[in-house]
Protein backbone atom coordinates (compact mmCIF):
# COMPACT_ATOMS: atom_id res chain seq x y z
CA UNK A 1 0.00 0.00 0.00
CA UNK A 2 2.87 2.54 0.50
CA UNK A 3 4.94 1.37 -2.32
CA UNK A 4 1.26 2.14 -4.18
CA UNK A 5 0.78 5.70 -2.63
CA UNK A 6 4.76 7.10 -3.09
CA UNK A 7 4.34 5.82 -6.66
CA UNK A 8 1.37 8.01 -6.73
CA UNK A 9 2.88 10.66 -5.53
CA UNK A 10 6.05 10.67 -7.40
CA UNK A 11 3.67 10.57 -10.64
CA UNK A 12 2.51 14.07 -9.31
CA UNK A 13 5.74 15.53 -8.55
CA UNK A 14 6.77 14.58 -11.93
CA UNK A 15 4.03 16.70 -13.64
CA UNK A 16 5.48 19.91 -14.36
CA UNK A 17 1.43 20.96 -14.08
CA UNK A 18 1.33 19.99 -10.58
CA UNK A 19 4.70 20.59 -9.11
CA UNK A 20 3.73 23.28 -6.49
CA UNK A 21 5.22 24.30 -3.05
CA UNK A 22 2.84 26.60 -1.16
CA UNK A 23 1.65 28.44 -4.21
CA UNK A 24 5.34 28.84 -5.70
CA UNK A 25 7.02 26.75 -9.12
CA UNK A 26 8.81 23.53 -8.19
CA UNK A 27 12.00 25.16 -9.44
CA UNK A 28 14.25 28.01 -8.04
CA UNK A 29 18.13 28.59 -7.23
CA UNK A 30 19.24 26.24 -4.75
CA UNK A 31 21.52 28.13 -1.99
CA UNK A 32 25.02 25.62 -2.04
CA UNK A 33 27.50 27.73 -1.06
CA UNK A 34 26.89 30.56 2.18
CA UNK A 35 30.18 33.09 2.47
CA UNK A 36 28.10 35.42 4.43
CA UNK A 37 27.90 34.79 7.84
CA UNK A 38 25.37 37.19 8.23
CA UNK A 39 22.46 35.98 5.73
CA UNK A 40 20.80 33.40 6.73
CA UNK A 41 20.85 31.17 4.37
CA UNK A 42 21.15 27.19 4.65
CA UNK A 43 22.98 25.52 1.55
CA UNK A 44 21.21 22.70 0.07
CA UNK A 45 17.70 23.23 2.30
CA UNK A 46 17.04 26.75 0.94
CA UNK A 47 15.80 27.47 -2.51
CA UNK A 48 15.19 31.25 -3.77
CA UNK A 49 12.31 31.98 -5.72
CA UNK A 50 11.40 34.94 -5.99
CA UNK A 51 12.88 38.65 -5.67
CA UNK A 52 11.31 41.36 -4.94
CA UNK A 53 7.60 39.91 -4.60
CA UNK A 54 8.12 38.59 -8.12
CA UNK A 55 8.40 34.51 -9.07
CA UNK A 56 11.05 33.60 -10.57
CA UNK A 57 10.91 31.74 -13.99
CA UNK A 58 14.33 32.13 -16.04
CA UNK A 59 17.06 30.36 -15.40
CA UNK A 60 19.29 32.64 -16.23
CA UNK A 61 21.62 33.61 -13.47
CA UNK A 62 22.92 37.10 -14.77
CA UNK A 63 19.18 38.34 -14.39
CA UNK A 64 18.96 37.18 -11.02
CA UNK A 65 22.98 39.37 -10.22
CA UNK A 66 21.18 42.15 -12.18
CA UNK A 67 18.17 42.91 -10.28
CA UNK A 68 20.45 42.14 -7.02
CA UNK A 69 22.66 45.34 -8.43
CA UNK A 70 19.30 47.36 -8.63
CA UNK A 71 18.81 47.25 -5.19
CA UNK A 72 22.74 48.20 -4.34
CA UNK A 73 22.33 50.62 -1.72
CA UNK A 74 19.02 49.49 -0.33
CA UNK A 75 17.13 46.03 0.36
CA UNK A 76 16.39 43.45 -1.65
CA UNK A 77 13.72 40.95 -0.72
CA UNK A 78 13.97 37.40 -1.91
CA UNK A 79 11.38 34.48 -1.63
CA UNK A 80 12.86 31.54 0.22
CA UNK A 81 11.68 27.65 -0.05
CA UNK A 82 13.03 25.47 2.82
CA UNK A 83 13.08 21.63 2.44
CA UNK A 84 13.35 21.29 6.28
CA UNK A 85 9.21 21.09 6.40
CA UNK A 86 8.54 22.44 3.02
CA UNK A 87 8.13 25.78 4.23
CA UNK A 88 8.50 29.46 2.34
CA UNK A 89 9.56 32.54 4.53
CA UNK A 90 10.65 36.44 2.89
CA UNK A 91 14.33 37.73 3.88
CA UNK A 92 15.30 41.42 3.62
CA UNK A 93 18.59 41.23 3.05
CA UNK A 94 20.62 45.57 2.70
CA UNK A 95 22.93 45.27 -0.02
CA UNK A 96 25.69 47.56 -0.04
CA UNK A 97 26.31 50.19 -2.45
CA UNK A 98 30.37 49.60 -3.08
CA UNK A 99 29.86 45.36 -4.01
CA UNK A 100 26.47 44.58 -5.35
CA UNK A 101 26.72 40.89 -4.11
CA UNK A 102 25.58 38.69 -1.56
CA UNK A 103 28.52 35.89 -1.64
CA UNK A 104 26.44 33.03 -2.14
CA UNK A 105 26.52 30.30 -4.69
CA UNK A 106 23.25 28.95 -6.37
CA UNK A 107 22.18 26.58 -9.01
CA UNK A 108 18.77 26.47 -10.83
CA UNK A 109 17.36 23.36 -9.63
CA UNK A 110 13.85 21.74 -9.29
CA UNK A 111 12.57 21.11 -5.42
CA UNK A 112 12.22 17.57 -5.78
CA UNK A 113 15.88 16.89 -5.83
CA UNK A 114 15.45 17.29 -2.07
CA UNK A 115 12.95 14.84 -1.99
CA UNK A 116 15.93 12.14 -2.44
CA UNK A 117 15.89 11.06 1.16
CA UNK A 118 16.25 7.99 3.59
CA UNK A 119 14.61 8.01 6.84
CA UNK A 120 17.10 6.25 9.93
CA UNK A 121 13.60 3.88 11.12
CA UNK A 122 15.83 1.37 12.91
CA UNK A 123 19.47 0.64 13.71
CA UNK A 124 20.48 -2.88 14.87
CA UNK A 125 22.95 -3.47 17.87
CA UNK A 126 26.69 -3.77 16.77
CA UNK A 127 25.69 -2.94 13.07
CA UNK A 128 27.95 -0.73 10.45
CA UNK A 129 25.05 1.36 10.91
CA UNK A 130 25.32 1.52 14.92
CA UNK A 131 29.52 1.81 14.79
CA UNK A 132 28.93 4.91 12.29
CA UNK A 133 26.72 6.69 14.89
CA UNK A 134 23.39 6.83 12.76
CA UNK A 135 20.38 7.49 15.02
CA UNK A 136 16.96 6.22 14.68
CA UNK A 137 14.20 8.25 14.02
CA UNK A 138 15.98 11.43 13.63
CA UNK A 139 19.04 11.19 10.92
CA UNK A 140 18.25 11.43 7.10
CA UNK A 141 20.70 10.54 4.86
CA UNK A 142 20.46 13.32 2.06
CA UNK A 143 23.49 12.81 0.34
CA UNK A 144 27.03 12.04 -0.49
CA UNK A 145 29.94 12.98 -1.63
CA UNK A 146 31.07 10.05 -3.86
CA UNK A 147 28.24 11.45 -6.52
CA UNK A 148 24.46 12.35 -7.39
CA UNK A 149 22.46 9.58 -5.94
CA UNK A 150 18.36 9.38 -6.87
CA UNK A 151 15.21 7.54 -6.78
CA UNK A 152 14.58 4.86 -4.00
CA UNK A 153 17.18 2.24 -5.51
CA UNK A 154 19.93 4.62 -5.35
CA UNK A 155 21.31 4.46 -2.19
CA UNK A 156 21.12 0.75 -2.43
CA UNK A 157 23.69 0.91 -5.44
CA UNK A 158 25.51 3.00 -4.10
CA UNK A 159 26.44 0.85 -1.03
CA UNK A 160 26.72 -2.25 -3.58
CA UNK A 161 29.53 -0.10 -4.78
CA UNK A 162 31.32 0.25 -1.83
CA UNK A 163 30.75 -3.25 0.00
CA UNK A 164 33.77 -3.99 2.56
CA UNK A 165 35.42 0.24 1.79
CA UNK A 166 34.34 3.11 3.67
CA UNK A 167 31.58 4.96 2.30
CA UNK A 168 31.27 9.19 3.04
CA UNK A 169 27.53 10.05 3.61
CA UNK A 170 25.42 13.79 4.79
CA UNK A 171 23.64 12.77 7.48
CA UNK A 172 20.68 15.32 8.62
CA UNK A 173 19.27 15.05 12.30
CA UNK A 174 15.64 17.16 12.70
CA UNK A 175 15.80 16.95 16.27
CA UNK A 176 19.15 18.54 16.55
CA UNK A 177 18.41 20.81 13.23
CA UNK A 178 22.49 19.77 12.26
CA UNK A 179 23.88 18.09 9.47
CA UNK A 180 26.67 16.01 9.52
CA UNK A 181 29.54 14.02 7.37
CA UNK A 182 30.13 10.13 8.41
CA UNK A 183 32.10 6.93 7.26
CA UNK A 184 30.48 3.88 7.30
CA UNK A 185 31.76 0.58 6.34
CA UNK A 186 29.25 -1.64 4.42
CA UNK A 187 29.27 -4.89 4.68
CA UNK A 188 27.59 -8.40 5.18
CA UNK A 189 30.02 -10.40 7.18
CA UNK A 190 28.78 -8.00 10.84
CA UNK A 191 26.26 -11.17 11.47
CA UNK A 192 23.38 -9.35 11.25
CA UNK A 193 20.64 -8.81 7.57
CA UNK A 194 21.94 -6.55 5.35
CA UNK A 195 24.51 -4.64 4.53
CA UNK A 196 24.64 -1.29 6.62
CA UNK A 197 22.12 -3.16 9.41
CA UNK A 198 19.33 -0.63 9.44
CA UNK A 199 15.88 -0.01 7.98
CA UNK A 200 15.45 2.97 6.03
CA UNK A 201 11.96 4.65 4.70
CA UNK A 202 11.52 6.64 1.64
CA UNK A 203 9.12 8.97 -0.45
CA UNK A 204 6.55 11.15 0.85
CA UNK A 205 5.79 9.24 4.36
CA UNK A 206 9.81 10.11 4.85
CA UNK A 207 10.50 13.88 3.97
CA UNK A 208 12.32 16.34 5.92
CA UNK A 209 10.15 17.87 8.55
CA UNK A 210 10.73 20.88 10.17
CA UNK A 211 13.40 21.40 13.01
CA UNK A 212 12.52 21.04 16.09
CA UNK A 213 11.91 24.38 18.45
CA UNK A 214 14.03 23.28 20.92
CA UNK A 215 16.66 20.09 21.06
CA UNK A 216 15.80 17.42 23.07
CA UNK A 217 17.00 16.02 26.59
CA UNK A 218 20.99 14.12 26.02
CA UNK A 219 20.58 11.07 28.13
CA UNK A 220 21.32 11.10 31.35
CA UNK A 221 19.97 14.51 31.45
CA UNK A 222 16.69 15.73 33.54
CA UNK A 223 13.50 17.02 31.81
CA UNK A 224 12.58 19.19 35.45
CA UNK A 225 14.88 20.70 37.78
CA UNK A 226 12.71 19.88 40.52
CA UNK A 227 15.35 18.95 42.68
CA UNK A 228 17.11 22.24 42.77
CA UNK A 229 13.93 24.24 42.84
CA UNK A 230 12.26 22.55 46.10
CA UNK A 231 15.42 23.44 47.96
CA UNK A 232 15.66 26.64 47.34
CA UNK A 233 14.08 28.83 50.76
CA UNK A 234 12.95 31.66 48.60
CA UNK A 235 12.81 30.88 44.08
CA UNK A 236 12.42 34.16 42.48
CA UNK A 237 9.74 33.28 40.01
CA UNK A 238 7.17 31.81 42.43
CA UNK A 239 7.16 35.19 45.24
CA UNK A 240 3.89 36.39 45.77
CA UNK A 241 2.47 39.66 44.19
CA UNK A 242 0.32 40.90 46.38
CA UNK A 243 1.79 42.47 49.86
CA UNK A 244 -0.31 40.67 52.15
CA UNK A 245 0.20 37.39 52.04
CA UNK A 246 3.70 35.33 52.43
CA UNK A 247 5.01 31.85 51.41
CA UNK A 248 6.59 29.54 54.62
CA UNK A 249 10.41 29.14 53.72
CA UNK A 250 10.35 25.36 54.08
CA UNK A 251 11.16 22.75 52.08
CA UNK A 252 7.91 22.73 50.34
CA UNK A 253 7.20 23.70 47.15
CA UNK A 254 4.32 26.08 45.80
CA UNK A 255 1.83 24.04 48.87
CA UNK A 256 -1.47 26.84 48.99
CA UNK A 257 -1.60 25.55 52.82
CA UNK A 258 1.42 26.81 53.61
CA UNK A 259 0.40 30.21 52.40
CA UNK A 260 -0.82 32.57 55.75
CA UNK A 261 -2.87 35.79 55.69
CA UNK A 262 -1.93 38.37 58.48
CA UNK A 263 -5.21 40.16 59.69
CA UNK A 264 -4.80 43.94 58.79
CA UNK A 265 -7.27 46.27 60.62
CA UNK A 266 -8.82 49.24 58.80
CA UNK A 267 -7.32 52.78 59.65
CA UNK A 268 -10.30 54.53 59.69
CA UNK A 269 -13.45 52.47 61.30
CA UNK A 270 -15.69 55.05 60.49
CA UNK A 271 -15.16 54.28 56.69
CA UNK A 272 -15.73 50.62 56.78
CA UNK A 273 -18.81 50.08 54.68
CA UNK A 274 -22.57 49.51 55.52
CA UNK A 275 -23.14 45.23 56.02
CA UNK A 276 -19.21 44.88 56.55
CA UNK A 277 -18.75 43.47 60.43
CA UNK A 278 -15.84 44.84 62.59
CA UNK A 279 -15.36 42.43 65.04
CA UNK A 280 -12.32 42.14 67.61
CA UNK A 281 -9.47 39.28 67.27
CA UNK A 282 -11.23 37.70 69.86
CA UNK A 283 -14.95 37.11 68.49
CA UNK A 284 -12.84 36.54 65.67
CA UNK A 285 -11.19 33.55 66.80
CA UNK A 286 -14.59 31.73 67.87
CA UNK A 287 -15.51 31.04 64.31
CA UNK A 288 -13.97 27.69 62.56
CA UNK A 289 -10.61 27.67 61.71
CA UNK A 290 -9.58 25.99 58.47
CA UNK A 291 -6.87 23.29 58.94
CA UNK A 292 -4.17 23.48 57.26
CA UNK A 293 -2.20 20.69 56.50
CA UNK A 294 1.94 20.81 55.81
CA UNK A 295 2.51 18.12 53.14
CA UNK A 296 6.10 17.40 53.41
CA UNK A 297 6.35 13.74 55.68
CA UNK A 298 4.12 11.13 55.55
CA UNK A 299 2.07 11.49 58.65
CA UNK A 300 0.89 15.03 57.42
CA UNK A 301 -0.82 13.09 54.38
CA UNK A 302 -2.73 10.37 56.63
CA UNK A 303 -3.94 13.34 58.60
CA UNK A 304 -4.81 14.97 55.47
CA UNK A 305 -6.87 12.18 53.72
CA UNK A 306 -8.26 11.17 56.67
CA UNK A 307 -9.75 14.24 57.49
CA UNK A 308 -11.31 14.09 53.92
CA UNK A 309 -12.51 10.66 54.32
CA UNK A 310 -14.63 12.29 57.22
CA UNK A 311 -15.82 15.18 55.43
CA UNK A 312 -17.15 12.14 52.81
CA UNK A 313 -18.74 10.27 55.93
CA UNK A 314 -20.61 13.27 57.24
CA UNK A 315 -22.10 13.68 53.12
CA UNK A 316 -22.89 10.48 52.64
CA UNK A 317 -24.77 10.06 56.62
CA UNK A 318 -22.59 7.28 57.23
CA UNK A 319 -23.55 6.40 61.41
CA UNK A 320 -20.59 5.40 63.04
CA UNK A 321 -20.64 2.24 65.20
CA UNK A 322 -19.79 2.29 69.04
CA UNK A 323 -16.79 0.04 70.43
CA UNK A 324 -17.54 -3.25 70.85
CA UNK A 325 -21.24 -3.08 68.97
CA UNK A 326 -21.58 -4.77 65.67
CA UNK A 327 -23.59 -4.17 63.09
CA UNK A 328 -26.15 -6.73 62.26
CA UNK A 329 -25.45 -8.38 58.99
CA UNK A 330 -27.97 -8.49 56.15
CA UNK A 331 -30.19 -11.41 55.32
CA UNK A 332 -29.26 -13.70 52.99
CA UNK A 333 -30.18 -13.66 49.56
CA UNK A 334 -33.28 -15.73 48.57
CA UNK A 335 -34.70 -15.85 51.97
CA UNK A 336 -36.99 -12.97 51.81
CA UNK A 337 -38.21 -10.65 54.81
CA UNK A 338 -38.54 -12.14 57.92
CA UNK A 339 -42.09 -13.05 59.25
CA UNK A 340 -43.79 -10.47 61.59
CA UNK A 341 -43.84 -11.29 65.15
CA UNK A 342 -47.06 -13.63 66.23
CA UNK A 343 -50.06 -11.90 68.04
CA UNK A 344 -50.22 -12.80 71.88
CA UNK A 345 -53.58 -14.14 72.32
CA UNK A 346 -54.93 -13.81 75.82
CA UNK A 347 -57.14 -16.79 77.09
CA UNK A 348 -60.91 -15.87 78.56
CA UNK A 349 -60.69 -16.37 82.52
CA UNK A 350 -62.80 -19.26 83.77
CA UNK A 351 -65.53 -18.16 86.10
CA UNK A 352 -66.00 -20.13 88.66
Amino acid sequence: MFRAFNSLISRLDSDPNSQSSGGHGGLGFQVLRNKNPDLAFEPWFDFICEINGRQIHDPDPSLFAQEVRNCAGSVVTLGIWSAKGQRFRQLRIPVPAGSASLGITLQWTPFSTTEDVWHILDVAPNSPADEAGLLPYGDYIIGTPEGVVRGEAGLGELVEDHLDRPLRLYVYNHEYNATRSLTINPTRHWGGEGALGCVLGFGALHRLPAPLQEPPQAPGETLFESARLSHDSNPPSLQPQTTTATANTNNDFLIPATLHFSPTAPSNPAHIPRGSSNRSPGIQAKHKQRVHHNLGSNSAMEDYFREGEQKSREVDYVPETKAGREISPPPKAGGGPPPPPRARTVSPEKKE
